[in-house]
């Protein structure tokens, strides 16, 4: 648990113009990569404090991943407005930027949650080292996140077995032919993960090890 371990507010800069609200916890030890994780769909109540993206926030360093997370445009203190979509790939531009001038030489991994987890798959930024996408809506959202199905780069998509808007079904069908990517179902949960919050950590953590110790990313 990190309940002890500092937390960094900090304010990002977008390249066209927005500023950001957002944290940065850092391992109590070896920096072996750096993560940004988006938050739910902002129009729907989501912001970076949400119940998932707070738990991955404060699991990630104890497997030595520094984590930002930060509110898209229109959220809380972050300024602009909602851009469908679209725009906040700018921010997670932003979020990588921030963790590539404070780590240069290590892996940065794009990880999100619902909406953020389609922002996050559609980051096709060459410092980007791996995706993590829990509860991507795939069918749902018109976002595109299929120019990540031929790229090499590693790939974790968890996907709720009674997902109201992608389940794990349709996820499955969705990434059958995605290269590098490690389809995994959450048993027994909806969109919101209620009581599966620890589940979600527990695979993400074991899969981050696992592929920054050079094993299979599948």
């Amino acid at each position: 648990m990190l309940a002890d371990m500092p937390v960094v507010s900090l304010m990002l800069a977008t390249s066209d113009g927005c500023s950001l609200d957002g944290d940065l916890s850092v391992p109590d030890g070896p920096v072996r990569a750096a993560a940004v994780i988006c938050h739910p769909h902002p129009l729907y109540g989501g912001d970076r404090h949400n119940n998932v993206v707070d738990a991955l926030f404060r699991a990630l360093p104890s497997v030595g991943v520094a984590a930002l997370r930060f509110d898209f445009r229109g959220v809380g203190r972050s300024t602009g407005t909602h851009g469908l979509g679209v725009d906040e790939g700018l921010d997670l531009v932003a979020a990588l930027d921030e963790l590539s001038s404070r780590w240069p030489a290590l892996p940065l991994i794009a990880a999100g949650y619902s909406f953020g987890s389609m922002v996050a798959l559609g980051a096709g930024d060459p410092r980007v080292a791996g995706w993590v996408a829990v509860a991507p809506p795939l069918s749902a959202m018109k976002l595109d996140a299929s120019a990540v199905a031929d790229d090499s780069r590693p790939k974790l998509v968890l996907a709720a077995e009674h997902d109201q808007f992608t389940p794990s079904a349709a996820a499955r069908a969705v990434c059958a032919d995605w290269v590098a990517t490690t389809e995994v179902e959450i048993p027994a949960a909806d969109h919101f993960l209620a009581g599966r919050t620890a589940w979600v950590v527990e695979r993400v953590t074991e899969w981050l090890d696992r592929v920054l110790t050079g094993g299979a990313s599948s």
